[in-house]
């Protein structure tokens, strides 16, 4: 790409992450961590519950309740039993204990098929030079300091992103 004096410059992509959920926590720092990789300027807008993903202890869990397109496979076990859908009804989804079974399960098959942790690539974000802004008012909102967070992230308001969103080659709202 170019820019309007003819000089290269490259591609930039702005992701704006809004939740925090362990199976939302992937999809801003996979796509950042790719193009950041392949030389784009990239900036993640960390706001409402995706500001939690920049706190130092990730601690990101996944709800099947809600969320009926999420399969529920055991990820340890025959082989046969591993490639079946379990069918879990909702009541069961809602009982105490079950968020934390189901995102237990979601990290060992991650784990069994080789896939990096969400701390991983929040770190291979970090050592690409990946702009991680959290939103100030958010965190005025629900009272989290600058202190709270890792330190390589910054904090701004909507008006920073924008600055650099208004350029962008990619925005996405994940």
């Amino acid at each position: 790409m170019s820019d309007e004096n003819g000089n290269d410059k490259p591609p930039k992509l702005a992701l704006i992450a809004s939740k925090g959920t362990l199976d939302w926590a992937y999809p801003p720092f996979i796509l950042a961590s790719a193009a950041a990789a392949m030389g784009w300027d990239v900036t993640i807008f960390f706001t409402f519950y995706g500001l939690t993903l920049l706190l130092p202890d990730l601690d990101a869990e996944v709800s099947p309740l809600g969320n009926p397109a999420m399969p529920m496979k055991l990820p340890f076990g025959p082989d046969g039993l591993q490639s079946r859908d379990l069918k879990i009804p909702t009541i069961l989804q809602s009982l105490p204990g079950f968020s934390a079974a189901a995102t237990g399960m979601m990290k060992k098959t991650f784990a069994n098929k080789g896939v990096a942790t969400v701390g991983e690539l929040r770190e291979m974000c970090a050592d690409l030079g990946v702009e991680m802004i959290g939103c100030q008012m958010t965190m005025d909102v629900f009272g989290f300091e600058r202190d709270d967070f890792i330190e390589e992230c910054t904090v701004g308001g909507a008006a920073v992103f924008l600055d650099f969103a208004k350029d962008a080659d990619v925005s996405l709202f994940v």
